[in-house]
């Protein structure tokens, strides 16, 4: 009954917000601060696709490189790009969990 008690007014829950979130916190902001800078490299080392859209206009069409590029390098750095735009959208997301959870202790 006694675990129950402490339970219920908090005591466990304060010793975790206290003890391992500013840890977590610090971890998800690194992961977060890595994962920009790898989008903003891969996006840098992808080349430059304008010439999509006028593909239409002068009536060319696709050829094999263009059909398999999810092979290619810049499929590759797009794929790259894709993951770490998520890791860093879930690592915010619970860095801002983290701190509202510890705001309620």
């Amino acid at each position: 009954m006694n675990f129950i008690t402490t339970l219920l007014e908090g005591g466990v829950a304060s010793d975790f917000a206290t003890n391992v979130l500013p840890i977590l916190r610090y971890i998800l902001f690194f992961i977060v601060i890595a994962c920009a800078i790898v989008i903003i490299v891969t996006v840098l080392m992808q080349s430059n696709d304008s010439s999509e859209g006028m593909d239409v206009i002068s009536g060319s069409q696709e050829s094999y490189y263009s059909q398999n590029k999810g092979s290619s390098r810049d499929g590759k750095l797009k794929i790259v790009t894709i993951v770490m735009a998520s890791v860093l959208l879930v690592c915010a997301i619970l860095y801002f969990v983290t701190l509202f959870f510890s705001g309620r202790s």
